[in-house]
């Protein structure tokens, strides 16, 4: 059953569902570019992820203006919110995790989990793409959600894997350790913001049945 039979898609409805996509969209750019910045060592496509976080935050505040001016029926608004910021919480750790990574070099031992962690990461946000486009048209989200929740899991796994090797490292200088620390911290905890989201977009679709 498609989402407009649950309010009417007017023009306001219309114009909010498409920021919220391309919100969504200009997350997945984010997360694909930190992937391939942070193998190639780019730092210059780093610091575009920190301009891709202020564009979606023009992109947030026009999203919930919409919201705030009367579109969707009063119900769905809050939990429509929530899905915005939440999505803006993950640009957010993103931009944290890429001015992290400008800081440090990425010592050999967690180099490739690392990678393996980012682009999983970036998977997930083109799932929560799906995800979204598939509630938009009232398909049913399980299998989607649950391709979510599995990359959540994996990525979970190695973060401790991760972690257990960090714990072997020789560390000279405790700023290092500490942006260090806070890279990885960053990395593995996108995945739970993602799954959160996902979460949200469960809730709007349940309390349109």
């Amino acid at each position: 059953m498609l989402f407009s039979k649950y309010f009417s898609r007017g023009k306001k409805e219309e114009k909010v569902l498409e920021k919220i996509r391309s919100h969504i969209e200009l997350l997945c750019k984010a997360c694909e570019l930190f992937s391939t910045a942070l193998q190639s060592e780019d730092t210059g496509s780093m610091r575009a992820i920190i301009d891709l976080e202020r564009e979606a935050d023009g992109v947030k505040r026009k999203i919930i203006s919409g919201i705030y001016e009367g579109a969707f029926l009063p119900y769905l608004r809050p939990d429509l919110c929530r899905f915005v910021e939440t999505v803006d919480d993950i640009f957010d750790m993103l931009e944290d995790t890429a001015f992290n990574a400008m800081n440090i070099y990425l010592p050999h031992s967690i180099r490739e989990e690392s990678f393996r962690v980012a682009f999983l990461n970036s998977r997930m946000c083109e799932m929560l793409l799906i995800t979204f486009d598939a509630m938009v048209e009232g398909e049913d989200l399980r299998e989607r959600v649950l391709a979510i929740r599995i990359y959540e899991k994996k990525i979970d796994d190695m973060k401790f894997g991760i972690l257990c090797d960090l714990r072997e490292l020789a560390i000279d200088s405790y700023w290092y350790g500490k942006a260090l620390s806070d890279f990885v911290t960053g990395l593995t905890s996108i995945s739970d913001i993602i799954e959160d989201a996902c979460d949200h977009l469960q809730i709007i679709h349940l309390s349109m049945r």
